[in-house]
């Protein structure tokens, strides 16, 4: 666990670096600023969204080295992939129902602190990216331009990565790692209150 703080002061100090794109990104025009604005605000306003990014980077923070890099890495970099795929209007089935489902079984994993390889791991959130990405690139604003959107909400989403990855670092000690798995626990009971919204049991 003594690797984990100069790693995560690493990582802030990085995305703290690249936050003066945004306002770089603003001033190139009407359809590049709307498009990073939406793309940064669209998984922040969408707790299905949020808890499962979030998700993400507890777990990694669980696993430890170099889980808690590759998962934060590996979801939005195939949720780019999941966007694109729904920009180009590509039929995928059951979207919202897979997003709430990857609320309960990231929550899951978290909860009770599954450790399985690295590869199984990866895999699960890659698969899960797909369908997030694919949300996000369906809902892309008609005056906004596609690439700053997608640059904004991976951008969103590695900030929910990192804001799991600091909550976990807790796990270092016993009562931490409580809370950590209780965060786990809550997301994924948010996760089943969304699949029974996506099914139509609940409005």
């Amino acid at each position: 666990m003594k690797r984990l703080v100069p790693n995560t002061t690493a990582l802030v100090a990085f995305l703290f670096a690249a936050i003066p794109l945004a306002p770089a990104f603003a001033h190139t025009g009407t359809g590049v600023s709307l498009g990073l604005l939406s793309g940064f605000m669209h998984p922040l306003s969408g707790a299905d969204h949020l808890v499962a990014m979030v998700a993400v980077g507890l777990w990694g923070a669980q696993l430890g080295n170099p889980a808690i890099w590759v998962l934060p890495v590996t979801f939005p970099l195939v949720m780019a992939v999941g966007g694109l795929l729904g920009v180009l209007g590509v039929p995928l089935p059951a979207v919202e129902p897979v997003i709430a489902v990857s609320g309960i079984a990231l929550g899951l994993m978290v909860a009770l602190s599954a450790r399985p390889p690295l590869w199984v791991a990866a895999v699960m959130v890659g698969v899960f990216a797909i369908f997030h990405g694919y949300a996000h690139g369906r809902e892309l604003p008609e005056a906004a331009d596609a690439v700053a959107y997608a640059v904004g909400f991976v951008g969103a989403t590695g900030l929910l990565h990192l804001s799991g990855i600091l909550i976990g670092v807790l796990v270092g000690w016993e009562a931490g790692a409580r809370v950590v798995r209780a965060c786990g626990a809550a997301i994924g009971c948010v996760g089943v209150y969304f699949l029974l919204a996506a099914v139509g049991v609940i409005e």
